[in-house]
């Protein structure tokens, strides 16, 4: 099956850091699902970051709730590899099936502080999305979002930043459907 010695979903894990197997392992952890749960969490504290950027791309597709805790840990992983698709998977409610994406409560502050300072500007520029989702309620964001747009050294994260500020086409397009009505912002 699928060309490996071994098939039992903690050795497909391992695989996501083999250049010749990542993408059939990730295909067949992902066709598995919640089954393989329990390995692709294990699979975040992997030496190899290849396995802990696979697990989390995959987590951005199963995660659950006892996952999600983990998720947001990996926001602060020591690559950046990492860091860009834990962000990705907390920011993107399109893979999700019915589990609730974290409030600002449990990611609004890594994803600020690497926004504000993480060295790189790929990380920058996916916490920009995470903290754009809290544009419209969060006074903090927007500041974030605002500094970042006009200060980061990086022209794609200040042009990613600029699209989740008050007057950027992701917030405009984002309106809840109050305030699209009244054209008053939650803030500002």
């Amino acid at each position: 099956m699928l060309g490996f010695i071994r098939t039992d979903d903690e050795a497909l894990v391992s695989c996501l850091g083999d250049p010749q197997r990542t993408v059939a392992a990730y295909r067949e952890l992902l066709r598995r699902g919640e089954n393989a749960l329990g390995a692709i969490r294990a699979g975040l504290r992997d030496a190899n970051p290849a396995v802990r950027e696979g697990c989390c791309r995959l987590l951005d597709h199963l995660v659950d709730t006892e996952s999600m805790g983990e998720l947001i840990n990996m926001a602060d992983d020591p690559d950046a590899r990492v860091r860009i698709a834990a962000c990705h998977a907390l920011a993107c409610d399109r893979c999700k099936g019915d589990v609730c994406a974290p409030g600002p409560d449990r990611v609004l502050e890594p994803a600020l502080r690497h926004l504000i300072s993480d060295p790189d500007p790929h990380v920058r520029g996916m916490a920009a999305e995470l903290v754009g989702k809290f544009a419209h309620s969060d006074a903090r964001a927007v500041a974030a979002l605002k500094a970042s747009h006009t200060d980061d050294p990086s022209a794609a994260v200040r042009k990613k930043a600029g699209w989740f500020i008050p007057g950027g086409a992701i917030y405009e397009r984002a309106l809840p459907p109050r305030v699209q009505m009244t054209g008053q912002p939650l803030c500002r």
